[in-house]
Formats: structure tokens, C-alpha cells, sequence
């Protein structure tokens, strides 16, 4: 049990909540302004969705990536993958890929039936839509015979389902409306989640390099992939800024909403230690602290408008 408890890799999973919490909270706060109903159930719900999604990607990652022998070579904690390491067979490992899947549809399922039926029929199909295509994402970054993430997607498709459909579609789910300023929190989570995904592949760019795995880091090189983790770390917060001054909090002097912005010191500090690093080795550990830093930027985002709006 402990190997397939590793091989989930638990310290990704705040970065997939953190989407979720972003979206919900968001929601809870325009519902009470506009006098609606927030249900604990839809997020509950969500949750669990988006955590065997999370669950499910990484299972594939590893069955993929072992199954290709990228992982034979691997630094860090990634020497512990559990296929590369037969720790846990390949076969089994599909198996738990095929299970994790029928588990993510049943519970989107369920999710969607209690945020949009019968009223919504229309928008059920649609997300069912959307359900099937992020568990084709999850298994598809590494799993088939033309891997997305061999190919320097990667990036692309963090930014699409762990950012706009994470936030921007649990944002829907509560409110059945779209708005397009919803798209700044959005793609904030995005640019934190392909900042976690940046630097693990900096931190794996010389064994994806003998093994083929063409990621975006490996493709313009250690030093422009760390210009490019510096912006993504640099925008987020400056997104969020944004969305919470068009909602007027400055002009109404609710200052208290702005708490989120106590994480540009630690974010700061962060980006200078990742900056000092000289070999790809030592990024291991920033993948969680990004990871944490992430999902604080969605909590007090939260708090703010939901305790101090």
C-alpha cells in the first residue's frame, strides 16, 4: 500500500485543489452579493473530482513514463517511480490507471447531476464534455504513442484544465453564468501550475534529454526556462491584484480583501532562491513549496472576499 501511496505523489495534490478552492470561493462570494444560494455539496463534490483526476495523472505519469524508460534515469525523488523502480508492475499500474479513470467519470457524473439537473440539461452535457476531455489530458501527457508532454505541450494543457477549467468551471458550476474578469483568477492557478511543471522539467532536462522527452524546458534551454519560471512566478499575484481592484474594493476602502497580497514577500523570496540555483538537481524541493504557495494564493483569495468583503 505505501508504494501505491508514494506513487500518487500527495504533494501535487494541493496544486489541484487549488483551482477548485479559487473557483468555489469566488462563486460563494458573488452569490451572497447577488443574493444567491452557495451548495457545499457541489464543492465537496468538486474536490474529490478533481483530486482523482490528480491521482489518476500521476498513475499515468508513472505507467507512461516507466513503460518508456524516461524514468530509469531520473534525479531526485523521481529515482522512487514505482514502475521504473518494480516497485509496482506495469501491469498493475495500467490496471489502476483504467480504475482511476471509470472513478473520475462516476464522480463528475455525480457532480454534474447535483450542480446541473434537470434545470440544466444543456450545460450537463457540455461539462460532461469537459470531464471526459481532462481525463484524456491526464492520462494523455505521457500514456499513447504520442505522448502530449513528449511533444512540449505540456504547458499548454496545465494552463487549460489545472487553470481555466479548474477555476472558470467550478466557478460555473455554482453560478450557471460566465464573466469574463473570472479569467484573471484563471489564469492566475494556471501560470502557478505551469510554474510546478516548469520546474520539474528543468529539473529533469537532461534525462528527458537522452530519453526523447522534448519538454518546453529542454526545448529552449535551462536558462530561458528559468526567464520563464521567473515570469510565471512574477504575474499571478498581479492578476489577482487586478481582478480584486475591478470589483471596486479599493474605491469602497474594503482594504482587508487584499490579504492575498501578503504572499509577494515569501513569493519573492522564493523566486530568488530558485534563481541562485545552478544545477537542475537542486529544483526538487521548490516543486512543493510552489505547490503550497499556490494553493495559499487561493485560500486567502477566499478569506478575503468571503470575511473582509
Amino acid at each position: 500500500m505505501i508504494d501505491w501511496i508514494k506513487a500518487a505523489r500527495l504533494r501535487t495534490l494541493p496544486l489541484s485543489l487549488s483551482g477548485i478552492i479559487m473557483g468555489s470561493f469566488i462563486a460563494k462570494w458573488r452569490l451572497r452579493e447577488e443574493g444567491g444560494t452557495w451548495d457545499w455539496k457541489i464543492f465537496a463534490l468538486a474536490l474529490l473530482v478533481t483530486l482523482l483526476y490528480q491521482v489518476l495523472s500521476n498513475y499515468a505519469n508513472d505507467y507512461g513514463d516507466g513503460v518508456k524508460g524516461t524514468d530509469a534515469k531520473r534525479i531526485g525523488e523521481a529515482e522512487t517511480r514505482a514502475v521504473a523502480s518494480g516497485k509496482i508492475t506495469a501491469k498493475q499500474m495500467k490496471n489502476a490507471v483504467i480504475l482511476f479513470s471509470v472513478l473520475s467519470f462516476v464522480a463528475t457524473v455525480a457532480l454534474l447531476y447535483i450542480a446541473f439537473i434537470p434545470e440544466f440539461m444543456n450545460e450537463f452535457y457540455i461539462f460532461i464534455g469537459l470531464g471526459v476531455a481532462s481525463i484524456l489530458a491526464a492520462i494523455g501527457y505521457t500514456v499513447g504513442k504520442k505522448p502530449y508532454g513528449y511533444m512540449g505541450l505540456g504547458d499548454v494543457f496545465v494552463f487549460i484544465f489545472f487553470g481555466l477549467v479548474s477555476v472558470c468551471g467550478s466557478y460555473f458550476l455554482f453560478t450557471k453564468t460566465f464573466s469574463w474578469d473570472i479569467l484573471l483568477p484563471g489564469t492566475a492557478i494556471g501560470m502557478m501550475s505551469m510554474a510546478v511543471l516548469n520546474l520539474n522539467n528543468m529539473r529533469d532536462i537532461e534525462s528527458d534529454r537522452l530519453s526523447g522527452k522534448n519538454s518546453l524546458a529542454l526545448r529552449i534551454g535551462f536558462k530561458n526556462a528559468m526567464i520563464y519560471e521567473m515570469v510565471l512566478l512574477q504575474l499571478p499575484l498581479i492578476l489577482v491584484l487586478i481582478f480584486l481592484g475591478l470589483n471596486n474594493f479599493i474605491q469602497l476602502q474594503k482594504y482587508y480583501v487584499f490579504i492575498v497580497m501578503i504572499l509577494l514577500f515569501p513569493v519573492a523570496k522564493l523566486r530568488r532562491s530558485i534563481m541562485s540555483v545552478k544545477e537542475p538537481k537542486q529544483l526538487d524541493p521548490f516543486l512543493k513549496q510552489v505547490g503550497i504557495m499556490t494553493l495559499m494564493m487561493a485560500v486567502l483569495t477566499a478569506v478575503g472576499l468571503n470575511y473582509f468583503s
